[in-house]
Order: structure tokens, then C-alpha cells, then sequence
């Protein structure tokens, strides 16, 4: 009798997670509604399961206290400016317009790391290159479990430790280390068809640049650390120092299923379940119609969202997007 109970919340739990996930009540809730943003479903995204949603958020907690200290802003509330783009602040740095495809797999904790990382490193030390996510995911063990998640603190800590080498997107072998896995549509009718409904392996940690690659530098010469790393406190004021002084930050937030269709406007949790955390790259801030926002990176492709980006409410810690903030001094 046990047995066939057991088997039944087994069926049970595989047809919950296996079940479409119908966004379009929420996106009709939203849209005929004043909540300050947009939403969009494609038919395509229809056949995606919770399951399937759930495997792109891999943004993990660290277990237990902090590991890295926490940094408070070095600029007074006075010298905040109301509004800032990183991309305008420093236009030499292409880095910080860009929106990569962590693909289908849970590695958003690698990419935060690594486009903020890619940043910094021309910001401050003058490096307009491309860091490897592909190097970070396969290589960093302490990082977590690669394509079923990882902790952005401990990314940033290896970045400090080891450090990372270059490395570009899919099918760019312009850098030592591109990634393996093909760009694919976030929830959205796209151009490079549907992300396939299983989570693709975590990469080898590579022990040279790619075969077919332009760059000249080896692997071991080619790895780029950073001199210190840290949270930074989740006071809106000091997050908003630390982009205007030092560049681009990795961020964690819940995503519930009412972001997945975000088009445009200033995101608020609205309606929709828990899928999971997701990290990604905060890159300014600003006010739309009366409403704060952070501006951030996506690393779904340019095909989702405001063309790869979006906006989440600043100053309330919207779904803990001000409660888990890294980055580090190149």
C-alpha cells in the first residue's frame, strides 16, 4: 500500500512539473491592468513545463553565512545622480551593451559573473577583451554544480583565486575559450529556435583555447584575476555607488512566472509561482513614469524582454534583487 501511495505522488509530482505552463491569465492580468509594465506570451513559449523554466534558474544561495565581506558605498547620498547608464558612463566599454544566451542550461550565476567581470576589466584596468563563461562554468568546482546552478558570490571569489580566461560566445572563436552551447529562444517565437526541453551537460574545464581558434595567447597565460572581491550592502544607495564608481554588478533575484513574459515597463511580481533565482548584470539605474528602476542585462538573448533587457523596481529589494549583489576591483 505504501509503495503504491509513493508511485502516486510520484505521478503526481511528474505531471505538475510536466504541465504547459498557461502564462496567458497572467499576461491578460497584467495588461488590462495599471501595474506599471507590459507582458507577452508567444504560443511557441505554451509548450514550455515548469520544469523546463525551472532549469534556467541556477542563481543558488550560498548555505550558511556570507563568504565574501560587505562593501558599503565610498560616495555620499548628495552625489547619486537620479539616473545612469553604464553603456553612456563609459561608451569604449562594448562589453556593457551586450546580452549573451546562457543557452538551455542553469549557468545565469557563470554569465552574471562573467559580463560584469568583462566590464570592470576595461573600466578599471583599460582590458577591452571577453571574459569566458564557458571557463567559469566548466572549471569552477567550488562554484556550485555547473549547469544545475552555482553561488555568484563564489564565482566572484574564483575570479580573486584562479581568475578567468577569455573566451566568446557561441561559434566566436575571436578568444581563447567560446561557449559551447547554441543560443536557443528564452519563452519567446525567435531566431534561433526553441531551447530543447532538456538541460544540456555542464562543459569540460578546458585545458587550452579552442582549436579553431584566432587568439594568439595560451590557456595558462591567458587567465585574468581580479585583486579583491565582495557583496555589496543592499542599501539601494550604496548599490547605485558601487555601479557609478567602479561599473556593472552581478545581481540574484526570485523569478516568479509572470517575469518570463516581461516586455517593457517596470517589473513587479504580479501573479505567477516560484521558479527559482536567477543572477544577471545590473548596469544602471533611472525613474519611469514616477517609478524607480534598475536597469539589467538578460542573458536570454536579445529576442526576450526589452531587446535583452529589462527594468525591476529599486529601492524596495523587488523579489531580493538589492539582497544578493557582488563584484570586485580588477
Amino acid at each position: 500500500m505504501r509503495v503504491l501511495l509513493f508511485l502516486s505522488l510520484l505521478a503526481l509530482l511528474a505531471y505538475a512539473t510536466a504541465t504547459p505552463l498557461d502564462l496567458n491569465p497572467i499576461v491578460d492580468l497584467i495588461n488590462n491592468n495599471n501595474v506599471g509594465w507590459k507582458a507577452h506570451v508567444n504560443p511557441r513559449f505554451n509548450q514550455t513545463t515548469i520544469e523546463e523554466a525551472k532549469r534556467l534558474m541556477g542563481a543558488l544561495k550560498t548555505p550558511g553565512s556570507r563568504k565574501l565581506p560587505v562593501k558599503h558605498g565610498l560616495i555620499g547620498v548628495e552625489s547619486i545622480p537620479s539616473d545612469f547608464d553604464a553603456r553612456n558612463a563609459w561608451p569604449n566599454c562594448s562589453s556593457i551593451g551586450e546580452v549573451r544566451d546562457q543557452s538551455s542550461c542553469g549557468s545565469c550565476w557563470a554569465f552574471g559573473a562573467t559580463e560584469a567581470a568583462t566590464d570592470r576589466l576595461c573600466i578599471q584596468a583599460g582590458l577591452n577583451l571577453h571574459l569566458s563563461a564557458e571557463d567559469l562554468l566548466g572549471c569552477c568546482s567550488m562554484c556550485g554544480n555547473g549547469c544545475d546552478g552555482g553561488y555568484p558570490e563564489s564565482a566572484w571569489e574564483w575570479f580573486t583565486s584562479t581568475g578567468c580566461v577569455t573566451g566568446g560566445n557561441y561559434g566566436d572563436f575571436s578568444w581563447c575559450s567560446s561557449y559551447s552551447l547554441p543560443q536557443c529562444d528564452h519563452h519567446v517565437s525567435g531566431k534561433y529556435g526553441p531551447c530543447p526541453s532538456q538541460e544540456y551537460n555542464t562543459p569540460s574545464c578546458p585545458a587550452s583555447c579552442d582549436k579553431n581558434t584566432t587568439y594568439n595567447t595560451p590557456y595558462g597565460q591567458d587567465k585574468h584575476k581580479f585583486k579583491s572581491a565582495y557583496a555589496v550592502n543592499s542599501n539601494q544607495n550604496d548599490i547605485m555607488a558601487e555601479i557609478f564608481n567602479h561599473g556593472p554588478v552581478e545581481g540574484a533575484f526570485d523569478v516568479y512566472e509572470d517575469f518570463l513574459a516581461y516586455k517593457t515597463g517596470v517589473y513587479k511580481h504580479v501573479s505567477g509561482g516560484f521558479l527559482g533565482g536567477h543572477a544577471i548584470k545590473i548596469l544602471g539605474w533611472g525613474v519611469d513614469s514616477g517609478s524607480p528602476y534598475w536597469l539589467v542585462a538578460n542573458s536570454w538573448n536579445t529576442d526576450w524582454g526589452d531587446q535583452g533587457f529589462f527594468k525591476i523596481a529599486r529601492g524596495s529589494d523587488e523579489c531580493g534583487i538589492e539582497d544578493g549583489v557582488f563584484a570586485g576591483l580588477a
